[in-house]
């Protein structure tokens, strides 16, 4: 049985970076070269598996049991966030972390330093898994690939385990709100599924941010500096004079729990044109749309200012809150406490401050809450994942196959 740490180690090595720019499915083909591995590794396992255009990989597992229960699904997603690069990643092993700062060794000076990371000091003695700083790891969500991988093999290898139907489920461009955009529920054929893409062990989430995409675009005036007086109109600097408008207060570094915020993401541009990209998040329904009426007003305040068509936005919607989805089926998030339980495990039950694909897809028919996969300091050369955790990831998902063939 191969190790999870190892097959770990193994996928995190394959750049499988999405891409906001491209309209495809999905958005970067490398991100097809793990999904055709995943989907060979399951047939190899003699698992019933395929990998479809859209790069969705759907296996299934038959039950062993002779009564019928809930067909349970597995989700994972295989893309990293173009926040940081998520090639030629180079991990840095630490086993039995002695609670000091660790070296970076990529970035000479950089260091994952428990006086800025304190949560770190719960895994003393454990095994870390770390970037060498140049990059992201990938816990986000290769963590979750693995444990499901590993439950997967351990099913297979064990036909004395009792079961009802198995699905499992590989996506991609998760890290972009396009997850499951065409992703066939029906063919994937669960009753409830699981999202393994959250953070710190114990976390379980079944309510998560209501979330849309901003992109303002300014159309400045450029002349020449010398003869600009009362002609310039420089969309570098209204642009920054927009972002002044937004809420000073509602900003993802000045907020927590079920506040909202914009953020600026992306800027691109120059004195004749500019664009600056946004996100807009709020658990509150009523309070996401007026966020989105905020970032129109301070459009229409820039266009009154310096004339219309000065500033556009156009504002995308990505995904809704799952908790009025998933709310009714809510015994599908006992069985996941009691599943914690089981490993010795606390369940922390919090709204997500991002989105999964399990936000979608519970609005598409199939209840998705999520659960932790141990990882922490997504999107970012900070990134860290201790093996001890995946582990513990890994019994949770066959924990709650016990508990619904129970």
């Amino acid at each position: 049985m191969e190790n999870l740490m190892d097959r770990f180690l193994r996928y995190v090595a394959v750049d499988t970076q999405s891409s906001e720019e491209s309209d495809s499915q999905p958005s970067t083909a490398k991100q097809l070269n793990l999904l055709n591995m995943l989907c060979a590794e399951l047939k190899e396992l003699g698992i019933e598996a395929s990998v479809d255009e859209y790069g969705y990989v759907m296996a299934r597992i038959p039950s062993n049991i002779d009564k019928e229960i809930p067909a349970v699904g597995f989700i994972a997603h295989v893309d990293t966030s173009p926040d940081a690069s998520g090639a030629d990643i180079k991990p840095q092993v630490i086993e039995n972390y002695d609670g000091g700062a660790i070296e970076l060794k990529g970035v000479p000076g950089l260091k994952l330093d428990p006086e800025e990371f304190p949560e770190i000091l719960a895994h003393k003695g454990e095994t870390i898994i770390t970037t060498d700083g140049t990059t992201l790891l990938g816990a986000d969500d290769k963590a979750g690939v693995a444990e499901i991988m590993n439950a997967a093999q351990y099913i297979v290898e064990h036909p004395e385990f009792k079961h009802g139907e198995v699905r499992i489920g590989f996506t991609p461009d998760e890290e972009i709100g396009r997850g499951v955009a065409k992703f066939d529920v029906a063919k994937f054929g669960a009753d409830y599924a699981y999202t393994m893409d959250g953070g710190e062990v114990g976390e379980l989430e079944f309510e998560n941010f209501n979330a849309a995409a901003a992109t303002v675009h300014i159309q400045g005036r450029n002349v020449h500096p010398g003869y600009a007086k009362g002609k310039m109109k420089n969309a570098i600097r209204i642009g920054m004079e927009l972002n002044s408008l937004l809420p000073s207060d509602q900003k993802p570094e000045l907020t927590e729990g079920y506040e909202g915020f914009f953020h600026i993401i992306g800027f691109n541009g120059t004195v004749e044109e500019a664009t600056f990209s946004y996100i807009i998040r709020d658990h509150s329904m009523e309070k996401y749309e007026e966020k989105k009426a905020v970032m129109q007003q301070c459009v229409d305040e820039i266009n009154r200012r310096y004339g219309n068509g000065t500033a556009s936005v156009e504002i995308k919607h990505q995904y809704y809150n799952m908790r009025k989805q998933v709310e009714p089926h809510y015994h599908i998030v006992e069985k996941a406490v009691k599943a914690m339980e089981m490993e010795g495990i606390t369940a922390h039950i919090q709204p997500i401050r991002g989105g999964t694909d399990g936000a979608n897809l519970s609005f598409m028919g199939l209840p998705c809450p999520n659960i932790f996969a141990g990882g922490l300091n997504f999107h970012g050369k900070m990134e860290w994942v201790p093996v001890e955790s995946m582990q513990k990831a890994s019994a949770v998902i066959l924990n709650i196959l016990k508990l619904f063939a129970a």
